[in-house]
């Protein structure tokens, strides 16, 4: 059992003010029952010192805690209903915010230069991944980014379906992230969803012309209102856009994109090919 627990971004207002009300919650409930935190610790099966920092608000609290907490002290089932706030910010604001983004577009167009993309990786893959991070993610946190990177396949399930575009470079295709057993896994991930009806699956060869996105990763949003939102790493100081005028250069490079890539059909065969490789 982790002694160490995850930390809330401290640039997430309201990601702060959740964890500091439950934290509060529960020092006001332990009190109440005349607990002390070593005595509680104990009980739940955590250190002393992780109570303070859950109760002060400086960690988030796992499910199975709030649970343990709610037995120990008799609250009939209001403390573990807090982890329905709780796991909303468990993940970092940023990827909550794309989340619901991609929860909202009608289209989800997305290029990437150098990986994978999120939205297509296996959880060993995203693991690797992430670990691979410079200064590394605690354990506490590497679990909470990779949670959070697949949380956002939920997309995937969405009725209506969101129709969704994917362009993937060769060599990400060709690094063995995380093993031979984990790269031929994701390979066949990316064989998986591309098979669905509303899925296009493109990968760029690494023998094509110079093309727009060699800046890097671009995404373009579209949503049932008419409006759309796009970034792309090489546009517009990478920050994200609605203006008309912006989104028309991010659609034109996207386009260019897609005509350069192999088509679906030639793109499955590729992926293919290279699962037969080993």
């Amino acid at each position: 059992m982790s002694v160490d627990g995850e930390t809330v971004d401290p640039d997430d207002e309201w990601g702060v003010a959740v964890i500091a009300t439950v934290g509060r919650q529960l020092k006001l409930r332990r009190e109440a029952v005349g607990m002390r935190a070593g005595e509680f610790g104990e009980a739940v099966g955590y250190g002393e010192d992780l109570v303070y920092k859950i109760e002060g608000g400086k960690r988030i609290p796992r499910q199975e805690y709030l649970d343990r907490a709610d037995e120990v002290l008799g609250a009939g089932g209001l403390i573990s209903a807090a982890w329905e706030d709780v796991k909303k910010v468990r993940y970092p604001k940023k990827v909550r915010e794309l989340a619901k983004l991609e929860g909202q577009a009608v289209e989800i167009g997305v290029y990437e230069c150098n990986i994978v993309a999120g939205l297509l990786q296996t959880p060993e893959h995203a693991r690797a991944v992430i670990s691979a991070a410079q200064p590394p993610y605690t354990p506490d946190d590497l679990e909470r980014m990779v949670a959070a990177r697949l949380a956002r396949q939920s997309v995937f399930e969405r009725d209506p379906a969101p129709s969704i575009h994917f362009v993937l470079e060769e060599a990400p295709l060709r690094r063995h992230v995380g093993g031979t057993m984990v790269w031929r896994q994701q390979l066949e991930r990316l064989l998986e969803v591309g098979r669905l009806n509303n899925v296009t699956l493109q990968v760029m060869p690494t023998n094509s012309d110079p093309h727009p996105g060699l800046d890097g990763r671009i995404e373009l949003l579209k949503f049932p209102d008419g409006t759309a939102v796009a970034r792309g790493d090489g546009l517009f100081n990478g920050r994200p856009t609605t203006d008309p005028k912006q989104l028309r250069i991010v659609e034109l490079q996207y386009g260019t994109i897609r005509a350069q890539a192999l088509s679906p059909r030639e793109s499955v065969t590729f992926i293919e090919r290279l699962l037969g490789e080993t």
